[in-house]
């Protein structure tokens, strides 16, 4: 049957309005037995829809009677029935409980599966990866032991499969170098590259001849850590470390032994670095200027040289301070000879060794100078004078001049005065060792410090004339006069000879380009001031009429140099030692022994015999 209209279905709400609970009207609209049964019961005429009550009550208690009847007598289905219902609603609640559960359960068994699918796809990498792992053992296993074998080749010295080593992993690490792997490769061979690296500077700290030297500049070079002028330091460095430990090993206990080895170390050695220098590097002018930017690698070379120059002289200076004896002139020698080997590599540095050996002589001259002038003071402090010594220098006949070049024959009437007679040999000795190392230079200095000292020896001849003038008896005062006597017209004319003998005034004239008759303008050079230094002992000297010196002879300075002897009349002038004997190059012997003017003994004295005294600077 078709669906009520909407009129009926308003005028059907309108009556029944009291009789259905809102909820029910929504529910018959959509039941068609209800819409059926209305549209039956509109049809109705009054007498049967007057019944129609009734006949529904009548059928009502009917469906209710049969109900019962039905209910009486399936009871017991009813009562199973009623229990499967409850157990089914029980085991539904469980299935929603459980239903539930899963629901919840399920967002999080969805991502352990996610989980679980991209484990499976790791593994499955992994294992894939594994297998070409293993496929590829052989070439992965030799990546590997790359530095293992690298570290062995440093410590062989296998240098060469070292560095080839090296480049194939800086090609790795170019390729891959987000592998850590690759990574920790690198890190382990760069560890044994510095080792490689320290390996190489040490032996060239160590005493490597050039062939060594060339090969260890080459892998230096192609390690690449180095720039050019680095490289050329760092070579430098370790060649300087080299020679101060050789020199360090030399002895400090004797100055002269150990200045000789250093000369003898820095000689050889030094030429040995340059000569591997300039073999493995090859040095522009090193005067011309670079260009901007660039670094003068030439200066670097020049200016290791000129320090390596400086350190020497500081130790020559030092040792020279220190005391080297009267080996003066064959140390000159020895570093002359040095200077002379380095002025082939352009290093000659003999120009500064002048004013150093200059120094030095005239300091060991002033101290024997002034040991001198003390010992005359002690000697004068002790003197008596006594009519005694007049028999030993007043009784010996005038010694004809010697024919032989370079032989000096000291004044015989000395012996007659101990403490004029002591302080000339002292003096000659302070000359022997000059002439040793005697530069023109001096010539000043020398005369002015002998002129000084002999000023003081003058001062003490009048302190002793003051201390013993009033006891002196007639005698005593003949002897003082012949005292002073002697010391004004023998000592000081013949120091005058031996300081022109020590410096020609020829050569001097030389030197200083003027004629050697305009030297005397020059104050203290190569000749005492007598007259200053005899101006004290004026009152004492008599007065005599002066007449100029004759002119000296021509002295042949070599021969001069080479000897000064003083025999007595009873042997014949001795030759001159060979120049070269005291000229020679670099050598250890010692200078002779420094004269000695003794008196006779009393034994000699008695017996009337003199023994022959020599007075030299050999």
């Amino acid at each position: 049957m078709a669906a009520l209209d909407v009129e009926d279905e308003s005028i059907l709400a309108s009556i029944f309005k009291d009789s259905f609970p809102g909820s029910f009207q929504d529910s018959w609209r959509g039941n068609p037995d209800f819409t059926a049964y209305l549209s039956e019961l509109s049809s109705f005429g009054l007498e049967k829809l007057s019944r129609e009550p009734e006949r529904l009550a009548e059928e009502r208690a009917h469906i209710l009677q049969q109900t019962r009847e039905l209910a009486f007598s399936n009871y017991r289905t009813f009562i199973r029935t009623a229990d499967c219902t409850e157990r089914s609603h029980r085991d539904f609640s469980r299935v929603e409980a459980s239903v539930s559960r899963l629901l919840d359960k399920l967002p999080g068994f969805t991502e352990r599966c996610r989980g679980f699918m991209k484990e499976a796809e790791e593994i499955g990498a992994s294992r894939r990866m594994n297998s070409l792992t293993l496929n590829r053992h052989t070439e992965i296993l030799e990546i590997l032991e790359i530095p293992q074998l690298m570290d062995t080749c440093v410590r062989n010295g296998y240098y060469e499969e070292a560095l080839e080593l090296a480049a194939y992993v800086k090609r790795l690490e170019k390729k891959h170098s987000s592998l850590p792997v690759i990574q920790g490769i690198v890190r382990e061979v760069r560890q044994s590259t510095q080792l490689m690296l320290n390996q190489l500077l040490q032996q060239l700290r160590s005493n490597s001849q050039l062939p060594v030297c060339l090969r260890v500049i080459g892998y230096l070079r192609r390690m690449d850590v180095f720039t050019e002028a680095e490289l050329r330091v760092k070579f430098l460095q370790a060649r300087s470390t080299w020679l101060h430990s050789m020199l360090a090993a030399v002895p400090e206990d004797d100055p002269y032994f150990h200045i000789t080895k250093t000369i003898e170390a820095c000689r050889v050695h030094l030429f040995d670095i340059i000569t591997q220098y300039r073999a493995i590097f090859s040095d522009e002018d090193p005067l011309v200027p670079p260009a901007s930017g660039q670094v003068n690698e030439g200066a670097i070379f020049h200016g290791w040289v000129v320090q390596k120059v400086a350190e020497f002289l500081e130790t020559l200076e030092r040792d020279l301070q220190r005391g080297v004896g009267g080996r003066l002139d064959s140390l000159l020698g020895q570093c002359m000879y040095f200077g002379l080997s380095f002025s082939r590599v352009g290093a000659d540095f003999r120009g500064q060794l002048a004013p150093m050996f200059q120094a030095v002589a005239a300091d060991t001259f002033r101290r024997a100078v002034q040991e001198a002038v003390d010992k005359f003071q002690e000697d004068m402090n002790l003197y008596t004078l006594i009519a005694l010594p007049s028999v030993l220098g007043g009784t010996i006949p005038p010694v004809a001049p010697s024919t032989q070049p370079g032989t000096l024959q000291p004044p015989m009437s000395l012996l007659d005065f101990q403490p004029l007679a002591c302080f000339l040999n002292n003096i000659l000795t302070a000359f022997n060792d000059l002439r040793l190392c005697c530069p023109v230079g001096l010539a000043q200095d020398v005369t002015r410090c002998l002129e000084d000292a002999l000023k003081m020896v003058t001062r003490q001849v009048v302190v002793f004339h003051r201390a013993e003038e009033s006891a002196f008896s007639s005698r005593e005062k003949e002897l003082f006069v012949q005292f002073c006597c002697a010391y004004a017209e023998d000592l000081l004319p013949f120091l005058n000879r031996c300081l022109q003998v020590l410096f020609p005034p020829a050569q001097l004239a030389l030197t200083l380009g003027v004629p050697a008759t305009h030297l005397h303008r020059y104050d203290s050079l190569g000749c005492i001031d007598v007259a200053a230094v005899l101006e004290p002992l004026g009152f004492v000297l008599p007065q005599r009429e002066t007449t100029p010196p004759p002119p000296l002879p021509e002295v042949d300075i070599d021969a001069e140099l080479s000897s000064l002897t003083f025999d007595s009349q009873l042997n014949e002038p001795t030759a001159d030692q060979n120049p070269a004997s005291t000229r020679s190059g670099p050598s250890d012997s010692e200078p002779e022994p420094g004269p000695e003017l003794t008196e006779p003994t009393a034994e000699e004295q008695d017996d009337g015999t003199i023994q022959d005294e020599e007075f030299s600077l050999e």
